[in-house]
């Protein structure tokens, strides 16, 4: 496994990564795919005393998180950074008519990226934004995330962060069972849906 002992890792994202956490005590994990993971490696490998902090905040969207990054990112010096950004990038154009370019999201999330690199040692995870077809009006969606999701891919390449390919991921589950089984209204995930996120991403650090 790639975590150190007394490693710090730090979940950002939006409503899928906050998953109703209390932010009074700034402790909270929420519900989703970051406790999850919490979870699974404090049993699995508890003698390594790892620690987690998420500050998933629900509707952000890249440029959200440059707003806040050097308070709930840079200041907190994790030694992981795992990234789930960009469905509300797309989300918000088809909603309230309030779209975020291809080159917009690019750049922003560039911006936290290099900021990132540069202002602390963390090893980059990130995770690609998905959406399933459920309800209908979601196959839409498709044009705007498809290049968001290819700006990810390009910046996971630069960066050298572990890539964690959740649009396919969420489609391959679909076909063994029905979309709202993973996620029910086609963007936030299920328990099981986020148990598929947590699952994937402890592959990817070789946790599993």
């Amino acid at each position: 496994m790639q975590l150190a002992d007394n490693s710090l890792i730090l979940f950002q994202g939006d409503s899928i990564t906050d998953a109703g956490r209390d932010r009074v005590t700034g402790a909270d994990l929420g519900y989703g795919y970051a406790n999850l993971i919490a979870a699974w490696l404090s049993a699995a490998h508890p003698a390594k005393n790892l620690r987690f902090i998420n500050r998933g905040i629900s509707g952000n969207r890249a440029v959200d998180l440059e707003a806040r990054w050097q308070t709930e990112c840079l200041d907190l010096q994790p030694d992981w950074l795992s990234i789930l950004i960009g469905i509300n990038d797309t989300w918000r154009r088809y909603d309230s008519g309030q779209p975020t370019s291809t080159e917009s999201y690019a750049k922003s999330y560039r911006n936290l990226l290099e900021r990132a690199s540069s202002g602390t040692k963390a090893r980059l995870i990130l995770l690609e934004p998905f959406v399933l077809p459920t309800p209908p009006d979601r196959e839409a969606w498709r044009e705007d995330l498809d290049p968001k999701i290819t700006v990810v891919r390009q910046l996971a390449r630069e960066f050298g962060a572990l890539y964690v390919p959740l649009d396919g991921i969420f489609a391959a589950a679909a076909t063994q069972r029905p979309m709202e089984f993973w996620a029910y209204d086609g963007v936030h995930p299920t328990h099981a849906g986020h148990a598929l996120i947590a699952q994937h991403w402890l592959r990817s650090v070789g946790a599993l």
